[in-house]
């Protein structure tokens, strides 16, 4: 009996030593980088403050929330929020239509500022090559407001400029904003107008980083272009595009709000209506926060779990991962 304890107690000392080494390490690497340390504060509380703070926020979800009783005031309701959730009739409309915007937009979007960045990346002329960015750079900048107007007017029944040249010809018009069959691919498409060039950025950072002589040692051994782009380019790339890939899936349940919304109406809520309008409708509309709490909390533990298990195929694949 004594062997063991004998043991625990070493296991005990030599965790205690560790502790008493580690502490007086770690003071003095911050007081040896404490410029690097000082620069990285404003992003730490910045955290601190807006993100881990707020998280207390969280109980909401299990309380029958009522502004005028307050927090403490609200009753505890336990998951009787998450059950409402899960039983609603439009739960599993909002999760099919959840995911197949982000999948369709996961397999079309995605790739989108990759191609282009590539693309950017292969122009010689640097003059044309800063025209070309700054033009693809620029939708990023409209709001969501501005780029629902527009496609009102090129998409519109009455108004719409492709209408216009369909009724033109002699044929009737389509009503593309109305019909539920195209607005997965309208929304879609607007993202990828507005988004793709801005997402190049990461990217042709990532391609500046790729050693000149390689390319150079490429051309003495005969690669073309395309060759140079597949074997240098793409997999200097490669653990950037993995790194957003993972963090793209952690946003499987985040759907553009603005976007969902300023495009909506009752011809196409049986395509449109996803998490972030049900908390919207919900939790603003009709005063249940803690249903638009909810929500969130949910989302927020489906987008963890996808980002853990993505991080865990793409280790197993022998690439590395966010973690």
């Amino acid at each position: 009996m004594q062997e063991p304890n004998a043991v625990a107690n070493l296991k005990l000392t030599r965790k205690n030593q560790r502790a008493a080494r580690f502490w007086p390490r770690l003071g003095n690497r911050m007081l040896q980088y404490r410029y690097m340390y000082l620069l990285a504060l404003p992003g730490v509380l910045y955290f601190i403050i807006f993100k881990f703070v707020p998280m207390w926020g969280l109980l909401i979800a299990f309380k029958d929330y009522n502004p005028f009783s307050g927090f403490w005031g609200s009753p505890w309701v336990g998951g009787k929020h998450f059950t409402e959730l899960f039983s609603d009739n439009y739960f599993y409309v909002m999760l099919r239509n959840t995911f197949g915007i982000n999948l369709i937009g996961l397999v079309f979007m995605f790739p989108l500022p990759i191609v282009l960045a590539l693309m950017l990346n292969e122009v010689r002329h640097e003059t044309f090559k800063r025209i070309n960015q700054s033009v693809v750079y620029l939708p990023h900048f409209l709001s969501w407001v501005v780029v629902a107007s527009m496609t009102f007017f090129i998409l519109s029944t009455d108004v719409g400029i492709i209408n216009k040249l369909i009724t033109g010809s002699g044929r009737e018009s389509v009503a593309f904003l109305t019909n539920p069959n195209y607005f997965w691919a309208m929304i879609t498409a607007q993202n990828m107008w507005k988004e793709a060039g801005w997402g190049t950025i990461i990217f042709l950072a990532a391609m500046a980083g790729v050693d000149p002589q390689r390319y150079e040692a490429a051309v003495v051994d005969g690669a073309s272009r395309w060759r140079q782009i597949w074997h240098i380019t793409i997999p200097a790339i490669r653990p950037t595009i993995i790194i957003l890939l993972i963090l793209r899936l952690g946003h499987m349940v985040d759907v553009g709000f603005e976007q969902i919304l300023l495009m909506q109406n009752p011809l196409v809520l049986s395509v449109s209506e996803v998490f972030d309008t049900y908390a919207y409708t919900h939790g603003i509309l009709k005063g249940q926060i803690s249903a638009g709490v909810t929500v969130g909390m949910f989302k927020g533990v489906v987008g963890l779990v996808l980002v853990m298990a993505s991080n865990y195929v793409v280790k197993k694949m022998g690439q590395e991962g966010i973690y």
